[in-house]
Order: C-alpha cells, then structure tokens, then sequence
C-alpha cells in the first residue's frame, strides 16, 4: 500500500513537472503551438489505439480563476478525437454554464481546426444544467459535453435525497427498495450517462469542489496545475497514466 502510494505521488509530481514545462514552451512559442495541434489528428487516432484503457467518461475538472476557453476546447476536442464519449466540464461556481456561448464558438473552431475534413463525421453536444443543448451534426462519433457547477454536485445529490424520501412518505416506494443504481435513477446532472473513469483536476487548489460525489466513487483522479496553454502530449501522458493505473476494488 505504502509502495503503491509513492509511485502515484511520483506519477502526480511528475506530471506537474511535465505540464509547467509545457506551459512555458508554448508561453514563448505560440504559433508552433497552433501549427502542432492541427497535425495531431493521425496521430491522436493511432495514441488512441496504442493505449491500454481508454476511458468512456472524462471529467475536466477547473479550480483556476481564470478560465481559457481555447486551451478548454481543445481538451475537449482531443478527448473527442480519441473516441471518449462523455465529457463533464465543471467549475464550482458556473462561470462555464454562464459562458457557454463563447467556449462553444472555440470548440467549433478548434475542431475545424484540428479534425479538418473528419470534422463533420463528429457530432458534439453541449448540454448546460437547465438541459439546453447546442449541436453539430455528426455521422459517425457522437460526443456529449456537459457543463456542470457545484448544484449539480452535491445538491443534485440532495434533491434526489428529497425525491425518495418523498416517494416513501406517499407510500410510492418502501426504504428497502433504494438500492445505488435507483439512486443514480434519481440523479439529474449526468443521467443517462455513465459514472466518471477518470477526472483531471486543473490548479493548485487541493480538492474537487464538489465534483459529483456519488458518480466518482470509483474514479481516478490526476492532478495537474493549470490548464494553460496545455498541450497534446501532456493530455496524452495523463491518459497513459490512467491506463497503466491498476484498479483493486478494496482488495
């Protein structure tokens, strides 16, 4: 256990190292930067392949002030090119919900940008708390993103709380009935999706606040500390490490 818990202090620093790193090159090299992403389409497919588990549903979770929407898109985009089908946005205090206009427009212009002619084979939809959706119509991968704040959290958890109590008091349900999966039933952020594989936290504050916790109970978590100015391979090693990370359930 204590050898398990220092190699994954070491895979943590070192991905830190990694990305400050990264920051820096592309802070002093930012039209390499852009010329880079728009070749990475083969490439991503075949990073795809080569990974030894790739996960269904990411979460991006920010805990940074200062929000880039371009930097945002692209690691949506990115995800959406490796074939994750589920992508969870979240800032504790809705400033992406409220500004889902403007991280729209760079999604749809980063992925003309870096999926070229494969673009309208990808049909991604942006899906807010209030179950508004915008929409590019796709024929082959579909890619739902949702925007969520800390209401989706643990007061989306409450109200479903609220509902079965209410249910058993109108003698709708009995208490033995509530089982995990009628819970997640009752659970409005992400329903119709599957619980969150992997969430990669972005900024130095050291917690998720209030990142769905119920759907991340089985759920590895990487840190790293900014989403600025990102960039492909740092993604790529993060998605490397998830699938090198052993899962034991508690054994």
């Amino acid at each position: 256990m204590i050898l398990h818990q220092v190699l994954l202090y070491l895979v943590h620093t070192f991905l830190a190292i990694r990305t400050w790193l990264a920051s820096l090159y592309h802070g002093l090299k930012k039209p390499l930067a852009f010329k880079h992403r728009k070749r990475t389409v083969p490439r991503i497919k075949s990073d795809s392949k080569a990974l030894s588990r790739l996960p269904i549903h990411v979460g991006l979770v920010v805990v940074e002030e200062d929000f880039r929407y371009g930097d945002l898109a692209s690691l949506v985009v990115w995800c959406a090119a490796m074939g994750i089908s589920y992508i969870s946005l979240y800032d504790s205090q809705g400033i992406l919900k409220r500004n889902n206009t403007s991280l729209w427009q760079e999604i749809m212009k980063q992925q003309q940008e870096l999926l070229g002619e494969d673009s309208n084979k990808y049909s991604i939809e942006l899906v807010t708390g209030n179950r508004t959706t915008t929409q590019l119509t796709g024929q082959k991968y579909s890619v739902e993103v949702r925007l969520l704040s800390s209401e989706d959290g643990r007061t989306d958890l409450l109200h479903a709380a609220q509902r079965w109590c209410q249910a058993v008091e109108a003698r709708r349900k009995k208490v033995g009935d509530l089982e995990p999966t009628v819970l997640e039933g009752l659970l409005q952020a992400t329903k119709g999706a599957p619980d969150v594989d992997l969430v990669l936290k972005f900024g130095t504050v050291d917690s998720l606040l209030g990142f769905l916790p119920w759907q991340i109970r089985l759920t590895e978590i990487l840190s790293l500390p900014t989403h600025h100015s990102i960039d492909y391979q740092t993604f790529l090693l993060a998605l490397q490490s998830f699938g090198n990370i052993e899962q034991r359930f508690g054994k």
